[in-house]
């Protein structure tokens, strides 16, 4: 049973993955006005890696740690 949480669980890791880099690519070609955006994915992200680098090596430690994450 625990399996089939954790494969569930990695499923949808990856489908959030696959959404965020569709809808930056949707607003690479349409704006960062596109209807169908919830808003500025690109803006957002931008903003995420501003924080995690302006916290130097705690930064560093998180970025690794969502590396390992998503890598396993």
């Amino acid at each position: 049973m625990l399996k089939n949480i954790t494969g569930w669980i990695k499923e949808l890791t990856a489908a959030g993955v696959a959404l965020i880099a569709l809808a930056v690519v949707v607003q690479v070609i349409f704006g960062a006005t596109a209807a169908f955006l919830p808003g500025d994915v690109v803006g957002s992200i931008i903003g995420i890696v501003g924080q995690l680098g302006g916290a130097n090596l705690v930064g560093l430690v998180a970025v690794a740690l969502l590396y390992s994450l998503f890598n396993k």
